[in-house]
């Protein structure tokens, strides 16, 4: 820096401080911690959260964050983002720590081989547990995502510690029920708990938790934990009152636990449940005892009647989000019943049930005039006349999600394109009814679309893209599959889309290095793109794209025939953002391959 120094000179450490808390990246941040040691300091006082993937030396590599950014409140620790560290242990000049400037916190996705070409992972252990909560003794926050070296007395190291935990999430750990009830005794504050796939816990754990903890907990998961029973959402039901979300998934459970957690907790706003042996009974208990309830999740249900589905309808009128996904056993009736006493619903998802059709979803669209959201996935019994009556009556939806509706047509999306003209995604895939006519309509009156998505809608073609690409601006585009698309259709979105940020023209054997051209010139924001089974690509059409597309992230081009080991070469060269190239092994030379192997993946290696 020239001249005088006047940042730091005039501004004290806490305007520094308050400029550092609102950076929004990580590399932004990072980037100020490098102009000067004053900076250096301060940032690392700023940090609040990290983000660590498995270390070479988890234990230690623990210690060593916890001497330098001691402010830090929230930690994320999840070993299958596995890396090996990139610095050698050693003595710095003037000290003897590790140089932790090159380690990446956040995202560590990438796996470095060991010597003999093996990747390898390394685990935290309890030691290290116990030292993250000695140096991090403000922590509210915890995730320890798959860390199975941690055992109870890892979990009572850190319950000792850190009493302000307010989160804590311990999916695939193998802890026991002394960890738990340690937590439970000694973090009164704990409000979230994560215990997916913790197969080493029994109810005494759970039930020991709830009697230390229950008064503040509000958030609770239990899934795969097949040695915890009905006792445990007893205890639940009757010490923590407050709870307000819970997601169940359980082969154990019966409708006793759900009971007792639907009279206990009535406050209870989200409920997700995959218990293929509770009843009618159970929900209908939601509906009588859980009144503030807006969220709704019923998974995999095989006793599930309309009955149940009544009751929540007439119970819970504050219901706002309702997912039933594979309830065999409900119809019509029950979504009428929905539609009829849950009038504030915004989303719906009805996935794989195949007794609900057209009436039901009529219902919806008469009554349910907030829905902002909407997926149907495999409902073969829906036809046009449910989206006519979404199309007229639900104007603020913004998002339609359409799979395998083998029913649903041209004139339904047009209905939708006429009637919710905020709509910002439109997701269809497998809709072989729907054509150019309803796309064209979606192009024409839905200004605000950014996200589209026709995954082997065979009907669509280049009209379609056209008159979507004359009236929106996209942000998503997938077209895979879809045949019938040529150049002039990717064309008409290039230059129609300036903030295209992902493309999917996989598929699409019309394809060719016109449309490439375009893209490259029309479409500078373009992060990702999947061109595989293009066969008419070559390399020149690869080159156009790149020599403008820079910000381009990952590129995927198998069994593009005409683009060679040069075409990717090109690709690797051009974009310094790349992260990750598809293709076949034998496209890449062996000096793309020193320069950039560890951006290569192979798709079918060696056929």
């Amino acid at each position: 820096m020239r001249g005088r120094d006047l940042i730091n000179a005039f501004l004290p450490d806490e305007v520094i401080l308050e400029i550092f808390r609102h950076l929004d990246s990580k590399p932004s941040r990072d980037a100020c911690s490098l102009v000067c040691r004053r900076w250096l300091s301060l940032e690392r006082l700023s940090r609040t959260t990290l983000r660590i993937g498995a270390s070479g030396s988890p234990d230690l590599f623990v210690k060593l964050l916890a001497r330098r950014f001691v402010n830090v409140k929230s930690i994320h620790i999840d070993e299958r983002l596995s890396i090996s560290l990139p610095v050698q242990l050693g003595r710095r000049r003037g000290g003897d720590q590790l140089t932790l400037s090159s380690l990446k916190l956040q995202y560590m996705t990438e796996i470095s081989g060991s010597e003999d070409g093996q990747a390898e992972s390394y685990c935290l252990s309890d030691a290290g547990l116990a030292a993250l909560a000695e140096g991090f003794s403000k922590l509210e926050k915890l995730s320890l995502i798959w860390c199975s070296n941690i055992t109870s007395l890892g979990l009572m190291s850190l319950a000792q510690k850190c009493t302000y935990l307010k989160a804590l999430d311990l999916q695939g750990c193998y802890v026991g029920d002394q960890g738990l009830a340690a937590v439970g005794k000694c973090c009164k504050q704990l409000e979230d708990l994560n215990l997916r796939f913790c197969e080493g816990l029994t109810d005494t754990g759970l039930v020991e938790l709830a009697l230390g903890s229950g008064k503040s907990l509000k958030s609770l998961g239990v899934a795969a934990c097949v040695k915890i029973t009905n006792q445990s959402l007893e205890a639940v039901g009757s010490h923590c009152k407050s709870l307000e979300t819970l997601s169940l998934d359980s082969e154990i459970i019966h409708n006793k636990g759900v009971l007792a957690v639907a009279q206990g907790c009535p406050l209870l706003k989200a409920l997700k449940l995959q218990c293929i042996n509770v009843t009618d009974e159970a929900l209908i208990a939601v509906g009588t005892g859980c009144l503030s309830l807006e969220l709704l999740a019923l998974y995999s249900f095989q006793q599930f009647t309309d009955r149940g589905l009544r009751a929540v309808g007439n119970g819970c009128k504050k219901l706002k989000n309702l997912t039933l996904s594979d309830c065999y056993f409900l119809s019509d009736k029950g979504l009428e019943a929905i539609a009829i006493g849950c009038k504030e619903l915004t989303h719906l998802e009805v996935n794989g049930c195949h007794n609900i059709g057209t009436m039901g979803l009529e219902s919806i669209g008469r009554s349910c005039q907030n829905l902002t959201e909407l997926a149907l996935l495999y409902c073969q019994r829906i036809g046009n006349c449910a989206l006519l009556e979404v199309g007229r009556g639900c104007k603020f939806l913004q998002a339609l999600h359409l799979v395998d509706c083998s029913s649903i047509g041209d004139d339904a999306i047009c209905s939708v394109a006429t009637g919710c003209q905020n709509l910002k995604k439109l997701h269809i895939r497998r809709c072989y009814e729907i054509g150019n006519k309803g796309i064209i309509a979606v192009g024409e009156y839905c200004k605000s679309l950014t996200e589209l998505s026709l995954r082997f809608c065979d009907r669509v073609g280049n009209e379609a893209l056209i008159a979507v690409g004359q009236g929106c601006s996209l942000q998503h585009l997938n077209v895979s599959g879809c045949h019938q698309i040529s150049d002039a259709g990717i064309i008409a979105i290039a230059r129609g889309s300036p903030q295209l940020n992902y493309l999917d023209v996989s598929v699409l054997q019309n394809l060719g290095d016109a449309a490439m051209v375009e893209l490259g010139e029309g479409c500078p924001l373009l992060k990702d793109i999947v061109l595989s089974h293009c066969r008419q690509l070559t390399d020149v059409g690869l080159s156009h794209l790149v020599r403008n597309c820079t910000m381009l992230e990952s590129c995927h081009m198998v069994y593009c025939q005409g683009i060679t080991s040069t075409g990717v070469a090109t690709v690797v060269s051009s974009c310094p953002n790349i992260k990750k190239v598809m293709v076949e092994k034998c496209k890449v030379s062996s000096r793309t391959k020193r320069r950039a192997g560890s951006v290569i993946s192979y798709l079918c290696v060696d056929l």
